[in-house]
């Protein structure tokens, strides 16, 4: 494969894609309407009965990377959905046809939706701040988390890339998508710590990408405590890497 060819390529699609982005936003902001409820709502309630452990922290604080994480799921799960529509229109044909190859068309589209995620990651720090969520605004620590929204994007629309090459169908992958999203999120430390889990749902976590995407975030965010940054960043890489593989050499099932 050539090198050259590979990233010339991924990075022409992440700009196509990115072009979409400045001509059409209106995705971006009907998404922060959740999030913006998530914290409003049910942040600021349990904020006040203090019904779930936070440490040292406010719950608030304690569930910003939460939803953050969140908000990001939502964009990257059904990211597949824009590729079934691709599909339909002819576009994803004629990408397959260029000598682009598969790995890079899948990157160049994961990239993108890492970059929708650091816009709707900017999004959740301006709604921090009009809250008044005191959260961690370090240049490095923001870099950080922007680092791992993107890896995390990658991800998780990678997956997506690869259960639409079996779905085949915008209908299939709505519904998969609102299948995914629940589980992964409350089977996660988005919105309460691990320990309050039961057992059985502790060891789900374990091996829930997202559990590690939020931890990361939170400690960049809230906690300070990088102890564990280079275990949830080494996850998530292994994560992606995996989807991104599997993706590419299943992507061609679309057209059949």
């Amino acid at each position: 494969m050539n090198i050259r060819r590979f990233f010339s390529s991924a990075i022409t699609i992440t700009e196509m894609e990115a072009r979409k982005i400045r001509h059409d936003s209106t995705e971006l902001w009907t998404r922060i309407i959740q999030p913006a409820l998530w914290l409003l709502i049910f942040g600021e309630t349990f904020n006040t009965i203090r019904a779930i452990p936070s440490g040292n922290f406010s719950y608030l604080q304690f569930l910003t990377p939460g939803i953050l994480a969140q908000s990001v799921l939502f964009i990257s799960i059904f990211y597949g959905i824009t590729v079934v529509w691709e599909r339909d229109v002819g576009i994803i044909t004629r990408l397959l046809s260029t000598p682009s190859p598969r790995y890079s068309i899948v990157l160049g589209k994961s990239i993108a939706a890492g970059l929708r995620g650091v816009l709707q990651a900017i999004m959740i720090f301006l709604l921090a701040l009009i809250l008044g969520v005191k959260v961690r605004f370090d240049p490095f620590d923001i870099t950080g988390v922007f680092l791992v929204v993107i890896l995390f994007a990658m991800c998780f629309s990678c997956l997506s890339m690869l259960l639409a090459s079996y779905m085949k169908t915008r209908d299939r992958m709505m519904g998969i998508g609102q299948a995914l999203t629940m589980p992964l999120f409350f089977a996660s430390n988005a919105i309460y710590p691990i320990s309050i889990m039961p057992s059985w749902l502790q060891y789900v976590s374990i091996v829930n990408p997202l559990t590690y995407a939020v931890d990361a975030i939170r400690s960049l965010l809230v906690e300070g405590n990088y102890a564990n940054l280079p275990i949830d960043i080494l996850v998530l890489a292994i994560s992606t890497v995996i989807f991104q593989v599997l993706a590419s050499r299943t992507i061609k099932k679309l057209l059949e």
